[in-house]
This record gives structure tokens, sequence and C-alpha cells, in this order.
């Protein structure tokens, strides 16, 4: 059973210690608050962690759904451990709900990210910016799903706008209902291939998931009509195998998403932004006013939205503020070259006065 599931050599050679303290592996497939339910060997089985891991692990260190664990494995009635995480090939990490300064690890090894957004009316280019740069900062491919094709009559012209923003990202516009864009979308679920379903609530995942694995696993709901937003009718995280032999990575709809320490994550989204960065006179640029601003240029050509750099620089700002929190001399710093920009720009509005 773990082969199907993504045991591989690597995975066997990372265990070899474990398996010296008699311990076994095994996939979490469904998450919990404090239980979580397994794949192994002998098939699905409970287990909680180990008192000793819960207190010497930090939070984003704990078991979510996708991990490969090393369990303590009780084929009775007695409730199995988990005492180990194996190390991860790649994981979301968002800005846990309701509070400032601490990471959330939603889930771990997977190869794509779905990236679920409806074309109804919740349709928004600033939320896709925002999940491709959480997508990109994973280590997986991002693919941007744009679900809800059926109801909306300009869907070539809304994937034209996803693809000028989603740069690096294969952008499918798909209806699970109709069974439009399937096909192409199960491309990239090849077997063996772990995939990761994001998106806020009522985007369609939930009729997706079912559509995909063609049987009625997760529960539907009714959207708002009036902004197309949906309860969260998917409660829990789990890992799905799909009948192509991919498993696909459900998680509950989002109401917001906190990046946590976007960095080269958010260059990766705006590489057009980037590449204009680049070309303009000076290295420390700000893009607001300095001369020979390549930023400003393209703003001023048509070539680049206001509204994309307006993304751009907020993103950026979220990036700092986390890197402020963790690396004080990171604060030192960006106090430092912000002091810097604006003594620069006084000099400039000076010597325009004065010329």
């Amino acid at each position: 059973m773990l082969i199907p599931y993504g045991w591989t050599k690597a995975l066997a050679e990372a265990f070899v210690p474990f398996a010296a303290e008699g311990l076994v592996p095994a996939r979490v497939v469904i998450q919990h608050r404090a239980r979580f339910v397994l794949m192994g060997a002998e098939g699905e089985f409970s287990a909680e962690t180990a008192g000793r891991f819960l207190h010497n692990t930090s939070t984003t260190g704990l078991p979510v759904v996708g991990d490969w664990v090393a369990v303590a494995y009780k084929s009775s009635d007695s409730v199995s451990t988990i005492h180990a995480v194996l190390p991860r090939r790649s994981q979301f990490v968002r800005k846990a709900a309701g509070v400032v300064d601490k990471p959330q690890v939603v889930a771990a090894n997977f190869d794509v990210v779905l990236l679920t957004t409806g074309l109804d009316t919740d349709f928004n280019l600033r939320r896709i910016e925002r999940y491709l740069t959480a997508a990109w900062g994973t280590g997986a491919q991002p693919v941007v799903v744009l679900t809800k094709a059926d109801l909306v009559e300009n869907v070539a012209e809304m994937v034209a706008q996803v693809e000028a923003v989603a740069l690096g990202a294969p952008v499918l516009a798909v209806s699970a209902p109709t069974g439009l864009g399937l096909e192409r979308l199960r491309t990239f679920l090849t077997p063996g291939t772990t995939a990761v379903m994001l998106g806020m609530s009522g985007v369609g995942k939930s009729t997706l998931v079912n559509a995909l694995a063609g049987e009625a696993r997760q529960a539907v709901g009714e959207v708002r009509a009036t902004d197309g937003r949906g309860r969260h009718t998917t409660t829990h995280r789990e890992l799905v195998l799909l009948p192509g032999g991919a498993l696909l990575l459900d998680t509950p709809g989002m109401r917001e998403l906190g990046l946590w320490d976007p960095g080269e994550a958010n260059a990766q989204t705006f590489e057009d932004v980037e590449a204009l960065a680049r070309e303009c006179r000076f290295r420390d640029c700000s893009h607001v006013a300095e001369p020979g601003c390549a930023v400003q240029a393209a703003l001023r050509s048509g070539a680049l939205a206001p509204e994309r750099l307006e993304s751009y620089r907020k993103l950026d700002r979220e990036g700092a503020f986390i890197s402020r929190k963790e690396d004080p001399a990171a604060s030192v710093a960006h106090r430092k070259l912000w002091a810097s920009k604006a003594k620069t720009e006084r000099r400039r509005r000076r010597a325009e006065e004065e010329g």
C-alpha cells in the first residue's frame, strides 16, 4: 500500500534509522485537530503524536497531511503514535489565521500546486497573484485552474488576463459539471504525482475533486449569489488517491491567505516587474520619482499596469515586514535603506527648486 501513496527508494533510505528503532513508515492522508489517519503497509489506521515528540518539536515540524512519518504501530485497539516526520521535499506555509507572526504548514510533499479560482463573481487577478507567490514559495509547480467556465461567456478573454500575470504557470479553464478542460488538467496528475489544491471558499474545489475522483468524495455546498462566496464544505485536509494513480491533496477553502516570507517567490511571480527594475539607472531605485526609472517608463507607456505594480509593492512590503520581525538586523538595514532613499529624494527636489 505504500508505493501507490508515493513511497520511494530515497524515502526507504531516509527511514533506515527509524526502522532500527522498531518504527514503521506511513503517510498522513487525513488530518483532524488532534488525530490523524495514516496509510501504512497494512492499510489505513489512526494515530496521534507522541507526547515527547509534540513537546520537543516546533509547530512547523509537526505532522500535516502529505507528510511521511515514523510510527509506533499498534495493531490492536490501542492508538498508534507518531514519533518523527521525515524531511519534506515541499511544503505550503502561510501566516496562521489571526496571528501576525506565526507560520502554519498546511500541506507537504507535493509536486504540483493547483490554484483554483472561480470565473464567476469572485474573479480577482490580484488574489491570483497572491496565491501564485505562495505557490512559487513551496518549491512545486503552480497550475492556475479557473473553475466554473460554464457560467461565463468570455472565457478566452479571462484566461488571457490570467496568463498575463501568471508568468511561468499554465492556466486552465475547467468546468466540473460539463467536463470541460478536465482532460488537460489530468495531464498534470500523472501516476505517482501528488498535487495540492488551494483556493478560496466557494470556488468549486469539492466539485472538482469529485469529478476527478469519479465519485462523491466531498460534500458540495451552495454559494451566495451576491459575491460567489461559499461555506467550508471541506472541513479537514485529505489526501485522495485518484483512479489514474495520482494523489490529490484537498484543503478547506481559505477566507484569506496571509503570506509567510514571500521573498524570492514574489520576485518570481512578478518577473516582469523585476526585469524592468534591473534596467533602472540606480540600483536602489524606489520606482517612484528617480530619473532613469524603467518601471515608471513602463507605466507611462502602458506596458505595465499600475494595479500590477501596486500588487507587487504590497506583497513585497508583507515579505519585508515578516523578515524584519524574524531578523532584527534586517529591520535595521531596512530603516537605513529608506532613510537613504528619503535623503536622495530631498536632494533631488531641492535641486529642482534651485534650478
